[in-house]
């Protein structure tokens, strides 16, 4: 059985964690936006946009009452694969006229923290907003 104690500290650990990984993403993109991706058209103000953004949502990851937290984390979770989405397409179609390389800096490690993130912020969000519906339920 699982206790309110026991949930509530699960919480506390998925935020964290989501938190970390969403300002991960954010530094990884203001990482390659100052090392020369802010000199390419679109693709330069998208990773800055990213980037801050990113950063933050981490805040209000670990700042939000719970009340809210689902939806916070429900609101980055697609945040990150929606950006997870245009480094696939950027790998393989191209986007805004940009190809990226899987051999490029941080692509690989991007991947990882992108996906962890999409993964953990989802079981929050899905942890969270249950919940939110079910306040009795242990």
């Amino acid at each position: 059985m699982v206790t309110d104690r026991t949930r509530r500290a699960g919480v506390v650990v998925l935020r964290l964690a989501a938190a970390g990984l969403t300002a991960a993403m954010g530094a990884i993109h203001l990482y390659l936006w100052a090392d020369g991706y802010r000199d390419l058209a679109t693709i330069g103000g998208l990773f800055l946009l990213n980037g801050v953004l990113g950063c933050l949502l981490a805040v209000a990851l670990l700042l939000t009452p719970y009340r809210w937290l689902g939806l916070v984390a429900t609101a980055t979770a697609l945040f990150t694969a929606g950006t997870l989405g245009a480094l696939f397409l950027s790998l393989t179609t191209g986007l805004f006229g940009f190809e990226e390389s899987a051999d490029a800096d941080l692509v690989r490690p991007t991947i990882g923290v992108e996906t962890a993130g999409v993964l953990v912020l989802t079981t929050l969000a899905v942890s969270a907003l249950s919940h939110r519906h079910h306040p009795g339920r242990h």
